[in-house]
């Protein structure tokens, strides 16, 4: 009696090798990516760019974020990160979004490919264009929908935005920029030090009202 061969998972390759694959579908995001823009792109539609079928993205990509993460080539998943800071109540919520990134950031084989992406997201061309959408949609909704409960829900995108000029400021002078003392810094000091300011930002009140 003739074997028969065990049936397919959803999304597992077939049609190629592996690694032929995947090298095609990150092609195929990187072009959806540049002419679309990250709002506008979706796994559908890159997986009919790679000439694969829609479970087949989602077998080596978990998901958009994921993609993005690997065009860039960025070390961290800034959305992630936020994502876990925002789990938690809501005082103290400015303290762990600059411990969560500042700890990330630290990482020594973080650090090169983070300030690269960085690079990236403020200069020009359609990569530039994909990253901030990202980050916008990823980061700062994700946080202004965090705020819509407390302050008034009108200016919570502000608040987000304001909260994340802070983050970005540091990790400038710290990263890029590496001015010192900043640059040199425990965590721990520029934690307590700007997460209260994040922190008013966020909530739109002062520290101690």
């Amino acid at each position: 009696m003739t074997e028969r061969s065990s049936p397919r998972g959803p999304g597992r390759p077939r049609g190629g090798k592996p690694g032929d694959l995947r090298a095609r579908i990150l092609a195929a995001a990187t072009a959806e990516f540049g002419e679309r823009g990250y709002e506008a792109a979706s796994m559908r539609a890159i997986a009919r760019r790679a000439g694969v079928d829609p479970a087949l993205v989602h077998h080596y990509f978990d998901d958009k974020q994921r993609l993005v993460a690997e065009v860039v080539e960025a070390p961290l998943r800034p959305d992630r990160l936020v994502r876990t800071a925002l789990d938690g109540p809501l005082d103290g919520l400015g303290e762990r979004l600059v411990r969560a990134v500042l700890t990330a950031w630290d990482s020594p084989t973080v650090r090169p490919a983070a300030v690269a992406a960085l690079r990236s997201a403020i200069g020009q061309g359609p990569v530039a264009r994909m990253l901030r959408e990202f980050l916008r949609r990823e980061i700062m909704h994700r946080i202004a929908e965090r705020l819509d409960d407390v302050g008034d829900p009108g200016d919570a995108e502000l608040r987000a935005e304001l909260a994340a000029s802070q983050v970005v400021g540091v990790i400038m002078v710290r990263y890029v920029l590496e001015f010192e003392p900043i640059a040199s810094l425990p965590v721990e000091e520029l934690v307590a030090r700007v997460g209260p300011a994040v922190q008013w930002h966020l909530t739109g009140r002062p520290p101690g009202s």
